[in-house]
């Protein structure tokens, strides 16, 4: 059965974890570049997108150690998979990761990809004006004590929305007059000690809920799909590209948002598909 013309569609991918180096567990870092141009090639030719997200850890750390050396190699690996990422014919967006600054600084790795402010929000419209949606980009890569992340002055598992983007996100939501979509990289959606999931996690849940015009959230950081309502917004974690060996232990996908506010996640290989 064809499917029903969405208001919007974006496409999704998350934790690429591109480096040239040895697979360490189920990470298969060399093998995530041809990952990407699969997904690359398999949304170019699906049906037109307004636009693609990556949310997350788009490269891996180049080493141990922080010099000039591993520095420049770092930005080899954003140049080279952002290479390929640039191929989709389409406006691209991207969420901070924790692995994405771990060499480098947040600036760093914006000057060498195409990511914006590491936290904002767009508006996006139907072709025919008749729909429209709010995006917020979301920065979790602060510590607690409000510092943000870069060149390993962090543990992963230390990890907030600072009060300062709290408060922008209270009055961004506010300020909204469409349905809203959020995108971020760690979970909102854990248990208070779930390593993967934001420390005042609460708090913000509170804000979205507040706000009263949240859909959904999307994310990854997890690796593994995972969906969950909590007070009338889905969360819904996206699987990573990293994950496995072989051109079939891939994931990526698009999402059908539609007039009437359902959401259609169209999953391609191991990335589950969700009706919400």
């Amino acid at each position: 059965m064809p499917r029903r013309a969405p208001a919007l569609r974006m496409g999704l991918l998350t934790d690429i974890h591109y480096a040239d180096k040895d697979t360490r567990g189920t990470r298969f870092y060399r093998e995530s570049l041809e990952k990407t141009r699969e997904i690359v090639k398999a949304l170019s030719a699906g049906p037109k997108l307004d636009f693609v997200c990556e949310l997350g850890d788009l490269v891996d750390s180049a080493g141990d150690l922080i010099d000039d050396h591993t520095i420049a190699r770092e930005i080899r690996y954003v140049r080279t998979i952002e290479t390929e990422f640039a191929r989709l014919p389409c406006e691209r967006h991207y969420v901070l990761g924790n692995h994405c600054v771990s060499t480098l600084t947040k600036d760093e790795f914006a000057e060498n990809c195409g990511a914006q402010r590491s936290w904002y929000s767009f508006d996006r419209r139907a072709a025919d004006g008749s729909a429209g949606f709010h995006f917020i980009v979301l920065d979790a890569c602060f510590r607690a004590d409000g510092v943000g992340y870069g060149r390993k002055n962090f543990d992963w598992m230390d990890t907030i929305i600072p009060d300062a983007e709290l408060a922008w996100l209270e009055a961004d939501l506010a300020a909204a007059r469409e349905p809203v979509i959020l995108l971020a990289h760690q979970r909102l959606d854990g248990g208070e000690h779930d390593p993967t999931t934001v420390r005042n996690a609460s708090a913000v849940r509170g804000v979205l809920e507040k706000g009263g015009n949240v859909l959904a959230v999307f994310q990854g950081h997890h690796h593994q799909n995972l969906h969950a309502e909590i007070n009338g917004i889905h969360y819904v974690v996206f699987r990573a590209v990293i994950e496995g060996s072989g051109p079939a232990s891939n994931g990526a996908c698009t999402v059908d948002l539609h007039h009437d506010g359902s959401i259609a996640i169209h999953g391609h290989l191991e990335q589950k598909s969700y009706n919400l």
